[in-house]
């Protein structure tokens, strides 16, 4: 069956495994209870999972072809046994040649690489849904620049994979300027982006991509979004979204700014 695409808010470095202490103890549970539940809402299981996580750049869209992933510890000030989390999916070469293949015919220069490892953008949200990491798993790179078209044209390449058993992930954040974060004042802006975010999202198709290419001049885009890295997972999972529906699936407020999740198809 076809997998929908799914753009995830990942949480902040380590936090769905650890004490809170910077606000309420409670602070991330809804979202983890989301990101638990979200694997047993999928048509079936997947195939395989290809990530597109806010924390990785290269100058091409690069795709990681390891056939055992190790994992990259990228976050720093957390507690010791936060370095020592274990994910251990297994990769899938083969689909990262699809990937390959299916960038390159769509006119998008791509790269493979090995060794880098699975980001906590990637292996964070995943040990909850998938705390048996028993599905393969690829990651694939943003593309400096940051450009939203180009990062739309790259899911419209990837969209067939969806066909063949792959769910197609964005990890990222719908509010990430930290400073709003913590001095707990993102609130307003905030609301006004997520209300544009859920509009958007639900448009057709052609409209959504316009908006998305464009977002922003969307309410509050840069108060949410001083650089839009965590916001550009979501063209990817728009672009391979084709002309299936959109809609915000997961809505919370995180340290007063309000977070959500998005699923097509």
């Amino acid at each position: 069956m076809r997998q929908p695409t799914i753009y995830l808010p990942h949480g902040g470095g380590p936090c769905f495994f650890m004490e809170w202490t910077m606000g309420p103890r409670d602070t991330w549970d809804r979202m983890k209870a989301w990101l638990t539940a979200m694997p047993s809402t999928l048509p079936e299981r997947p195939r395989a999972l290809l990530v597109v996580s806010a924390h990785w750049e290269e100058r091409v869209p690069t795709v990681l072809t390891d056939a055992q992933h190790a994992l990259l510890y990228d976050y720093s000030g957390f507690p010791a046994h936060t370095y020592q989390l274990k994910w251990p999916a297994a990769g899938d070469p083969a689909l990262a040649e699809r990937v390959v293949r299916a960038l390159g015919v769509a006119g998008i220069p791509c790269a493979g690489a090995r060794g880098r490892g699975l980001d906590h953008g990637v292996f964070i949200p995943l040990m909850l849904g998938i705390p048996a990491a028993d599905i393969p798993t690829v990651q694939l790179s943003l593309w400096a620049g940051l450009d939203p078209s180009h990062h739309l044209a790259m899911g419209r390449a990837l969209a067939p994979l969806r066909d063949e058993g792959v769910l197609i992930v964005g990890s990222g954040m719908s509010y990430h300027n930290m400073s709003g974060l913590f001095q707990g004042n993102g609130g307003p802006a905030s609301r006004q982006f997520d209300a544009w975010l859920a509009s958007t999202v639900a448009s057709p198709r052609s409209a959504r991509e316009t908006q998305l290419a464009r977002w922003t001049t969307a309410p509050a885009a840069r108060a949410c979004h001083p650089r839009e890295e965590h916001l550009l997972p979501l063209m990817v999972a728009a672009g391979a979204a084709g002309d299936d529906a959109g809609s915000v699936v997961f809505r919370d407020e995180v340290m007063g700014a309000v977070v959500s999740a998005a699923r097509f198809g």
